[in-house]
């Protein structure tokens, strides 16, 4: 095989998830819940240590999916309820970062007993989307064009809730229900996510894209655009910079993502000055 058919799958595979998560993105920081993604794709991988444990094969078996994404509910189950505007001293990012803590140890503990498989387990944490087939990554655009286009239908309450929760309380919207309906659809998409990309890979998909448009625009179609387009192009540098200096490849998108969050934060901190300094 030559290197442009051994790549590709990869490239299109940070496409398919740049599509989803720069969208869903835009909901995770302007709620406020930057490491729920995090937690999530952290349930969800501990999930499958979980079915490994039960005697579900990893590898062909749909059982270690479902066991999976059954935790993924869980989790979305619990950020849902603690996401209340009654009076709460608890800030809702501690909870989804002891939830994330707790997770990752007991993987860790589960891990342990998992004498035949640990390799692939951890591969699960760190990712290997090189390793991602044409019919997966089928399955994965089918199950986001669904997730896609119920969001697409209920896109007005779903954004309402984000931007501007006390108005959407005050129309009469169950915001904890809503809730729910967000993060159960979130924890199909980090489900299938964290089993191609790897849980660090995934939260960078999620939340640099976003963060780089919130610095040139508070339109939301801007920011989409702004975050599609970058995570293209970040995508494609980041898998051919793994190649040509042979490192791995979802760290190098990774790494390639912060550099160009931090050339963007520069760039527009530079554009500014000039702007004041001229006027």
């Amino acid at each position: 095989m030559t290197a442009f058919q051994i790549l590709l799958p990869a490239f299109v595979a940070s496409l398919i998830l740049t599509g989803i998560h720069a969208y869903l993105g835009v909901h995770v920081v302007e709620r406020g819940v930057i490491f729920v993604d995090l937690s999530l794709a952290q349930i969800a991988a501990l999930g499958t240590t979980v079915a490994y444990l039960a005697g579900f094969d990893l590898h062909t078996g749909f059982g270690a999916y479902l066991f999976s994404l059954g935790f993924t509910f869980i989790g979305a189950a619990i950020f849902s309820f603690i996401r209340s505007r009654e009076r709460t001293r608890i800030p809702q990012e501690a909870v989804i970062g002891i939830v994330y803590a707790v997770s990752a140890a007991v993987a860790i503990l589960v891990m342990s007993k998992a004498t035949q498989e640990t390799e692939h387990l951890k591969e699960m944490l760190v990712g290997n989307i090189l390793s991602v087939s044409w019919p997966e990554l089928g399955k994965t655009a089918v199950l986001y064009a669904l997730v896609g286009a119920f969001h697409f239908g209920f896109r007005r309450k779903f954004l309402l809730i984000s931007l501007d929760e006390p108005e959407a309380e005050r129309r009469g919207l169950n915001v904890r229900l809503w809730d729910l309906l967000f993060y159960m659809s979130f924890g199909f998409v980090v489900t299938s996510s964290v089993a191609i990309a790897g849980v660090l890979l995934v939260f960078c998909f999620l939340i640099v894209p976003s963060v780089a448009a919130m610095l040139f625009s508070e339109r939301l179609g801007v920011r989409l655009a702004i975050g599609w387009t970058m995570g293209a192009v970040v995508s494609a540098g980041g898998v051919a910079l793994s190649f040509v200096l042979d490192l791995p490849t979802g760290a190098t998108i990774v790494a390639t993502f912060g550099g160009t969050l931090l050339l963007l934060a520069a760039y527009r901190a530079l554009v500014l000055r000039t702007v004041r300094s001229r006027a």
